[in-house]
């Protein structure tokens, strides 16, 4: 484990901040603040590189230790703990954006990347990204992530075209237009139709009654995928996880806001937008 510099808030009455510098010695002394590292004196505060320590310091096997560090700041959105919620949005106040992850007691694969931020009226707004997998993790299918569409009737082809097609007559099974290209097919087979496997990822989607078109293309060479043993087997599908936002689920969510910038930055306040999920 590195070391850390702990630090105290007499107004906070708490210990707010941890630094990535670890000197030997620290005091304080006419309104700066210096350390020793190696035999060497350090004023801080005045280099203007920020988050930039001991650049020219190497430990005794001539390893240079003086590296930058990006700012991490970890926090939480606890309100009513008792109810489960969708952490849909975050949004920054202040001068520049941070890339961001979360974690929920339920989800943990929430993040939003620096540049997918929106400046709005002085402030950062982006919408929360899921990760995934591929295949998806068991948790993932009781979340609002799966989708169904219904029984197939043939399934024919390999490879990178397997074709999953669906009834059509007086009553079509309806794809439907919310699955898309991209997104990664999933099957369950009889007799329980509870264990989701993966199918591959959708290349073409047809639906055209009059020329008997209503099926699915497939991609089944990414890794993982299996084509079904048996011809209707119950066809689902999750959607693109970096593309589509779902948010994260869950009572709280802990976030940790991360900036690699060497200038000074100024962060106010954080905020979600959060909707309460109703099962």
């Amino acid at each position: 484990m590195p070391n850390d510099t702990l630090t105290y808030s007499e107004s906070g009455q708490g210990w707010p901040s941890f630094y990535s510098f670890y000197p030997d010695w620290m005091i304080g002394m006419n309104n700066y603040f210096y350390t020793f590292k190696g035999g060497d004196l350090y004023r801080h505060n005045t280099n203007p590189l920020r988050n930039t320590f001991y650049q020219d310091w190497f430990d005794k096997i001539g390893n240079p230790t003086g590296a930058f560090t990006p700012s991490l700041l970890r926090s939480v959105f606890n309100d009513a703990p008792l109810e489960n919620k969708l952490f849909k949005t975050l949004n920054i106040e202040g001068d520049a954006a941070w890339s961001a992850t979360l974690e929920t007691d339920i989800q943990d694969s929430g993040f939003i990347e620096k540049n997918w931020f929106e400046k709005k009226e002085q402030s950062f707004y982006a919408f929360v990204r899921n990760a995934g997998t591929t295949p998806a993790l068991p948790s993932e299918y009781f979340l609002r992530s799966m989708n169904g569409i219904g029984r197939s009737t043939t399934i024919t082809g390999t490879g990178v075209a397997v074709q999953v097609n669906f009834v059509i007559g007086s009553s079509p099974i309806q794809i439907g237009s919310i699955i898309s290209v991209g997104d990664t097919l999933y099957y369950n087979l009889a007799p329980t139709f509870d264990t989701p496997v993966l199918f591959g990822k959708v290349t073409n989607i047809q639906v055209n009654y009059p020329a008997s078109l209503n099926r699915i293309t497939v991609d089944t060479t990414i890794p993982g995928a299996t084509i079904p043993g048996a011809q209707t087997p119950y066809i689902m599908y999750i959607k693109n996880s970096v593309a589509e936002s779902h948010g994260v689920l869950g009572h709280y969510c802990v976030f940790e806001l991360e900036n690699d910038s060497t200038s000074k930055i100024e962060l106010f306040a954080t905020e979600s937008s959060v909707m309460k999920s109703y099962p």
